[in-house]
């Protein structure tokens, strides 16, 4: 039988909970186990946080299908515990692991946060610097590393709808800042911008990115991706200034 967490490791967990509870706007499941002995605690020093989710839904519509994430050596206040939040005396790393569906991605390019972006962004087409509207966004994950995109797209300025379709890989960058899609393959649509594609290869990059769904005093930098059929996996370094507080 595992000892069960002491009272001080309880009301650590909880406090951690609510504080991540309060930067989402839904969650299915969340658990944070902290590790520590009591001895160590009044010293402010903790051995492991360990944070499961499930289906969190950050406040920008983007959603995470599982959330795991581990750091350890982590260094606290202990005053702060009894205030009812958990404040870190210096920044820690950790390693997080996300996992995203379709669904997730699909849901992400609908959302009213990743359209506006894309509205804010002016596209030259022939000439012309125009204002376009994705629609019917239809994201697949179609493994052996490979995504596939298509899109109708209309330009606001003159109501015109068009069509885009390609296939990529993700890859990730030497350092970790960023996701780009190499390899793309063109759909058989006829092209009519190049920069219009562009534009949609761009935002897929950005979702992908995690930058996305960072928590308050916590962000995740990619490290590896891993493309399954229906599923991506993505590997990360978490950086942690502060757990969040309620």
């Amino acid at each position: 039988m595992p000892d069960s967490p002491g009272l001080g490791e309880q009301a650590l967990n909880k406090v951690a909970e609510i504080g991540l509870s309060s930067q989402l706007d839904a969650v299915e499941k969340l658990d944070v186990s902290i590790q520590t002995d009591p001895l160590k605690l009044v010293q402010g020093e903790v051995d492991r946080v360990k944070i499961e989710g499930e289906g969190l839904v950050m406040q920008k519509d983007l959603r995470m299908e599982e959330m795991e994430m581990q750091i350890t050596s982590v260094s606290i206040n202990p005053l702060s515990v009894a205030f009812g939040k958990i404040e870190l005396t210096k920044p820690t790393v950790g390693s997080a692991r996300v996992v995203l569906t379709e669904a997730d991605i699909n849901r992400a390019f609908n959302s009213e946060y990743i359209r506006s972006k894309l509205q804010n962004q002016k596209i030259h087409i022939q000439g012309q610097p125009m204002t376009i509207a994705p629609e019917n966004v239809d994201f697949r994950l179609l493994g052996e590393g490979k995504v596939a995109l298509t899109s109708s797209i209309m330009l606001v300025e003159n109501g015109e709808i068009h069509q885009v379709a390609f296939s990529a890989i993700p890859l990730v960058s030497t350092n970790g800042t960023t996701v780009s899609l190499e390899n793309v393959e063109y759909g058989e649509e006829e092209e009519i911008s190049p920069e219009l594609t562009q534009a949609l290869i761009d935002q897929t990059s950005e979702i992908l990115n995690l930058s996305n769904f960072d928590l308050e005093g916590m962000s995740l930098r990619v490290k590896r991706l891993e493309v399954e059929p229906g599923k991506l996996t993505l590997q990360a370094e978490a950086y942690v200034e502060q757990i969040p507080a309620a």
